[in-house]
């Protein structure tokens, strides 16, 4: 299944606090349980003003209904074709 990265543009995102966080984490969680299996959040990387989120999903339509659906902005949404790590240069 093709796996997508999410660029969320949330201004202060970086000054977010954990209650915050986890309200959203639950909010995400709630529509991905009623969208069914087939749309999996892997993990979200938080900076000052953006979150950018890894998604696998069988179509960009299904990462920006959920976008949608939870009230999260999806400025960008790209697939995955290839990921590489320090071991690639071996």
């Amino acid at each position: 299944m093709p796996k997508y990265v999410i660029e969320r543009d949330i201004p202060g995102a970086g000054r977010l606090t954990a209650q915050e966080l986890q309200a959203i984490s639950q909010k995400s969680c709630g529509v991905l349980r009623d969208m069914g299996p087939q749309v999996q959040w892997l993990q979200s990387y938080v900076t000052d003003d953006k979150i950018y989120c890894v998604y696998i999903a069988p179509d960009e339509a299904s990462v920006r209904e959920h976008a949608a659906q939870g009230g999260f902005p999806a400025n960008s949404v790209a697939r995955v074709r290839a990921v590489i790590d320090p071991t690639t240069s071996e």
